[in-house]
């Protein structure tokens, strides 16, 4: 991946919000491991994955020729999400069948969400949940140094190489 906005991923995770789970999905561009869309559901379907999407489509300002790469859950596998994958003209990759390290930024970017800043007893409320996730997206994207851009933040390598 050599520029933005030619290779996004995505997955869904999810956290515990009094006796129930929260579902998180997540889109990332390869590039920077920028988080570009996310959204949130008490419920693990299509809705959640599409939602996600759009944010990204709008944030990055409608890209053409996106390859979205993710596992084979039943939520991209869906006649929907493979719609609006169509609808903004990006094109689907998929992980083979169990291999989650297909997908290793996606699962690397959980890995570092719930190690870092999700309580290991969960939330008591879902807009807590919700709000305190959305900060560490923001965190994570502005300041957190990663590894694969040499200890800079997603932000300040796109920066760099615009």
């Amino acid at each position: 991946v050599t520029a933005v906005n030619q290779v996004w991923c995505g997955d869904v995770t999810y956290i515990k919000v009094g006796g129930r789970w929260l579902y998180f999905a997540a889109v990332l561009d390869l590039y920077a491991r920028r988080i570009v869309g996310w959204s949130f559901s008490m419920i693990s379907d299509a809705n959640l994955t599409c939602e996600a999407l759009r944010m990204a489509v709008e944030l990055r300002g409608h890209p053409q020729d996106v390859l979205f790469h993710s596992d084979q859950g039943c939520q991209y596998t869906s006649h929907k999400f493979r719609n609006e994958l169509l609808k903004h003209g990006l094109r689907q990759s998929m992980s083979r069948k169990g291999e989650c390290w297909d997908n290793a930024p996606m699962e690397r970017f959980f890995g570092s969400l719930k190690s870092e800043w999700v309580p290991e007893t969960g939330y008591k409320l879902e807009h807590e949940a919700r709000a305190d996730v959305q900060r560490y997206v923001s965190r994570y994207n502005i300041s957190r140094p990663h590894s694969y851009n040499d200890y800079r933040s997603p932000v300040a390598e796109e920066r760099l190489a615009a």
